[in-house]
């Protein structure tokens, strides 16, 4: 695969006298590209059901493309309803059979021998991973892929001890999951959705997002060099027609999506008066509280990894900075300063902080809500660093001198895009981070304990981090309130989710 080349321009000068840094004086960072040649692509990609790679039905495919260069990875095989239908059923024969028969301890094996796996081949999915969806090489490496296997690990454990997570009930499997995935955490998110259905006995059919199914379709071989019974795990590709023929299939019992809160409003109508379980995870516009007490430079490499992290492709992202008046002037200027050292760039090097925007779709989305913030009076700012010439890129950007009614405010932009407020007590904190559709994570920085529980208490998100943002854990519930999601995903709350109580 080719790499890409990053355009020169004079090195960034500050201009605020505030500002105590000299960019230009800096080292240059010399090229530090991961190698790709130890990665296997198929020219095509076959649907996995029933422990075989099958053609699809009427025999279409879509292309896939690398977002940092615009070329096409491979192909991937379109799902229609008899595919789907196909998978399904392997996964119900596979449920009432070998699977449901097998001994709880046997089948957390299957699970530790997939986590083990994906250690062994971590390299090779975590350039996959960036490769496909555009996010950087450190990231893919030390987040997504050992986050990946640890939620294997993590429900591997309980696979045998069910009875000791619902004590007093007999937890029984709920039978076939359908599980839709999306596009900006693609292993993870099917780790966080595989692992504890096959804990609790059920079987899958899973569909990645069109733009990143590479993982998944390698998540397929491994599954088969690991043992796993045929139908257990079954994995269809397509856009999001094979989503709803798995949201709509009759002989499904549990839906788990994650995604755009419009499409989960979609799903849960197609849901009602079926007696499907669901669990849905979906949009977010995290607000980050920094306080006059905060330890300043501390919560300023915090807002960082809040937005910028993934390209700001996270439902959680903290995309709302509300700054107490005190340290606004101070905080901001830090906070682009700081800015100005990232590198925007080839998600392989491993100099990149923030990757390609993964796909032309959310490109045109991003510059969208630029240009609908720069109509409703924001002041537009982002980085002076370079980017390549090809590909889909964008500088970090600040969005400051918003209101709350502005719609940057209000709604879901999923770019490396922050939106700056002032707030002058913690009541009006709290007020301003209530005040959207979403609940689903959110942060504080202070110095005072209590402070933090006051404020952490009166947030209406199903996450709040102190100090901090981005901690996972698989041992810890994930979720939102209001339009951010029905249900909890991680630790014993996402073993409720698939199992009936008796």
């Amino acid at each position: 695969m080719s790499q890409t080349t990053e355009t020169k321009e004079t090195p960034y000068k500050p201009t605020s006298p505030n500002s105590k840094l000299d960019f230009a004086s800096v080292w240059e960072y010399a090229p530090a590209p991961e190698s790709s040649d130890h990665v296997e692509i198929k020219d095509q990609y076959q649907l996995f059901i029933d422990g075989k790679f099958v053609k699809p039905s009427k025999g279409r495919y879509f292309k896939s493309t690398n977002p940092a260069t615009t070329e096409v990875i491979t192909e991937f095989a379109e799902a229609t309803q008899n595919d789907v239908d196909k998978a399904v059923k392997a996964a119900r024969k596979a449920f009432k059979g070998e699977w449901s028969s097998l001994a709880p301890k046997t089948r957390g094996k299957y699970l530790y021998r997939i986590a083990r796996m994906l250690q062994e081949r971590s390299r090779e999915f975590s350039v996959l991973e960036s490769m496909d969806g555009g996010k950087p090489i450190r990231e893919s490496r030390d987040v997504d892929v050992p986050l990946a296997a640890a939620h294997f690990f993590y429900y591997a454990g309980w696979a045998d001890k069910l009875d000791y997570a619902f004590p007093g009930k007999t937890p029984e499997p709920l039978g076939v999951c359908g599980q839709i995935i999306p596009w900006n955490f693609p292993l993870l998110m099917l780790a966080w959705k595989i692992a504890p259905a096959l804990a609790c006995g059920n079987t899958v059919v899973l569909k990645p997002a069109e733009t990143t199914s590479l993982t998944a379709l390698k998540f397929a071989e491994l599954v088969k060099d690991a043992g796993v019974p045929a139908g257990v795990i079954n994995i269809v590709t397509g856009a999001g027609q094979t989503g709803a023929e798995i949201v709509n299939h009759k002989d499904i019992d549990k839906i788990a999506f994650t995604g755009s809160t419009g499409v989960g409003k979609l799903i849960q109508k197609s849901l009602a008066g079926t007696d499907k379980k669901f669990t849905l995870e979906l949009g977010g516009k995290g607000a980050l509280i920094v306080f006059e007490d905060a330890p300043i430079d501390q919560a300023v490499e915090g807002i960082i990894n809040a937005i910028f992290f993934n390209q700001g492709h996270v439902c959680c992202a903290g995309s709302r900075l509300l700054v107490q008046e005190g340290v606004a002037d101070l905080v901001t200027q830090k906070l682009k300063d700081r800015m100005e050292t990232l590198i925007v760039g080839d998600p392989l090097d491993k100099n990149t902080d923030i990757g390609a925007i993964n796909s032309s779709q959310q490109f045109e989305t991003i510059n969208s809500y630029l240009e609908i913030g720069v109509d409703e009076g924001a002041d537009v700012y982002q980085s002076k660093c370079s980017i390549p010439e090809n590909g889909y890129f964008i500088r970090p950007t600040l969005l400051a001198n918003v209101a709350q009614s502005n719609r940057v405010v209000q709604e879901e932009i999923f770019g490396p895009v922050l939106t700056v407020q002032t707030f002058r007590t913690a009541d009006e904190a709290i007020d301003k981070a209530n005040n959207t559709p979403f609940g689903l994570a959110g942060g504080v920085w202070t110095d005072k304990g209590s402070k933090i529980f006051k404020v952490g208490a009166g947030l209406r998100s199903g996450v709040v981090w102190a100090n901090t943002y981005n901690k996972f854990d698989p041992t810890s519930p994930f979720g939102g309130y209001k339009e951010s999601g029905v249900g909890r995903e991680g630790g014993l709350h996402g073993l409720s989710a698939y199992v009936k109580l008796k």
